[in-house]
């Protein structure tokens, strides 16, 4: 009919922006994705009083009603962080040499949260944590490409050839490393300073870049995420993504 607007399929409200069940049970951290799955399978959720037991139905997670073994389960507030990590913190929630994470500069409350990436004990600069598995798939995953900017201090002189070097690639450990863009920022017999975008963001990859010519970085900061920038935002300290900023990183 002209005009109408189709409900939403398998419980959802009209008009509305639906999820499958299996995705909304992990989010609301119930269990992961597969594991909520087989909750499903097993007969033990129910949607409006209906129980599910087929993979498949979605539902309108702002109007349905979701009971897990007959207890009401709600979505969790997504949470979108953006943190100026310091030198000498881990991004693991635990460290087996009990060494400071950046979890340590957190509301006790925002333990579930996860980094998206990792920087290094020794490197800083900013690094977003997360709720939302699906935000941190699409900043971490190859195949979207998401830029990242780094600023990085090396001791000596860096030559024409070793900054040609970081965007033309190298092999270093049987792993082919490539810079997408890489700019001399100062330069001197004792040190130098170099800022590059990387769009993999493979393990140590900065380093590992630099290293492969024989050039030791001292220090190494990110100051960018795609369209975000670390800006002002003081060492150990953390703000919220605004809604802007999140719908320009997705």
């Amino acid at each position: 009919m002209a005009g109408h607007r189709a409900a939403c399929p398998a419980f959802g409200s009209w008009g509305c922006a639906v999820v499958r069940l299996q995705k909304f049970l992990a989010e609301a951290g119930l269990a992961s994705r597969r594991a909520s799955e087989e909750i499903i399978l097993a007969g033990r959720v129910a949607v409006n009083g209906e129980p599910v037991r087929q993979l498949g139905v979605k539902i309108d997670p702002l109007h349905a009603h979701v009971t897990v073994d007959g207890k009401p389960l709600r979505a969790k507030r997504k949470l979108y962080i953006a943190l100026n990590k310091p030198r000498g913190l881990v991004c693991s929630r635990k460290d087996e040499r009990q060494r400071a994470t950046i979890y340590d500069l957190l509301p006790k409350e925002w333990g579930h949260l996860h980094s998206v990436g990792r920087l290094d004990y020794a490197s800083e600069g900013l690094i977003f944590l997360t709720n939302d598995g699906e935000f941190s798939m699409r900043l971490t995953h190859p195949r979207y490409g998401v830029k990242k900017k780094y600023v990085a201090t090396v001791e000596g002189q860096v030559s024409r050839e070793a900054l040609g070097q970081l965007t033309r690639g190298l092999w270093h450990d049987g792993e082919k490393l490539k810079a997408e863009k890489a700019r001399l920022v100062a330069s001197g017999r004792a040190q130098s300073v170099v800022e590059l975008e990387l769009a993999e963001g493979k393990n140590r990859e900065v380093r590992r870049l630099f290293e492969g010519q024989g050039l030791a970085v001292k220090r190494l900061q990110r100051v960018q995420i795609g369209k975000i920038k670390l800006g002002e935002l003081p060492a150990g300290k953390w703000r919220t993504l605004t809604e802007p900023e999140i719908k320009s990183l997705l």
